[in-house]
């Protein structure tokens, strides 16, 4: 069954866009993309793990703020991560392999930490380590025009970004089943000294770098399937 098209979920209370490939019944995917992107992001990704001879049910959401899920306001990356457990449990997932992008990553480990039994294995791609940004990033302004996204959510992470929650470092350990970080190299601007640093926070964590800059699975799709695939099907 494929449903590349979005379509909605309750979850959380919210409304949110998602889309799925791949077979009903098949092991699930979960895909989380980066701040300002939406599930559309992963498409190239979603349909080939969905793909035979192994495929997965792959899930791709919008999170909220983005794309066509609801803009409640509340833009918390604690809030994401009750939202996406909420998802799993609207689409009959008791738990997933978990990958996240940047802004999805940190929404991923989140939801490692809080509910470790509904993530199987988990990827976090090109995130960087929960220590207070040095210096702090200064308040954005908002670009002209309509933008695929709230700008309220940009203003909202940021904070949480300057100042994180010192529970997300702490928590790291909490983190136990097999963890992949993939570094996106020395044209990422998240300095990898902080990608690794994640990794080594993580207790089952292995680190590998796809020289691809910050947006990794859309840069080099074939050489991150390549290191993605073995760890899901290992």
């Amino acid at each position: 069954m494929d449903t590349a098209l979005p379509y909605t979920v309750e979850a959380n209370g919210i409304t949110l866009a998602c889309r799925s490939w791949g077979p009903l019944g098949a092991p699930p995917v979960l895909l989380l993309h980066c701040r300002g992107a939406d599930g559309a992001d992963w498409t190239t990704i979603g349909e080939r793990l969905a793909a035979p001879p192994h495929p997965r049910r792959v899930h791709a959401p919008d999170l909220r703020g983005h794309g066509r899920s609801d803009r409640p306001g509340d833009y918390r990356f604690e809030a994401m991560c009750e939202d996406v457990r909420a998802l799993l449990a609207a689409v009959r997932s008791e738990s997933a392999d978990i990958v996240g992008h940047s802004l999805g990553g940190i929404v991923a480990y989140l939801l490692a930490q809080r509910h470790p039994g509904v993530v199987r294995r988990l990827v976090l791609e090109d995130v960087r380590a929960p220590q207070p940004l040095d210096p702090p990033r200064p308040l954005a302004e908002r670009p002209e025009g309509e933008l695929p996204f709230d700008w309220a959510m940009v203003r909202a992470t940021d904070g949480q970004l300057n100042a994180p929650d010192p529970v997300w470092w702490n928590h790291m350990g909490r983190i136990t089943m097999p963890t992949l970080v993939i570094a996106g190299g020395a044209t990422s601007h998240v300095p990898q000294d902080e990608v690794a640093r994640l990794a080594e926070l993580i207790p089952d964590a292995r680190l590998v770098t796809v020289d691809a800059g910050h947006l990794v699975h859309e840069a080099r799709p074939r050489e991150y399937l390549a290191v993605l695939e073995p760890f899901l099907y290992g």
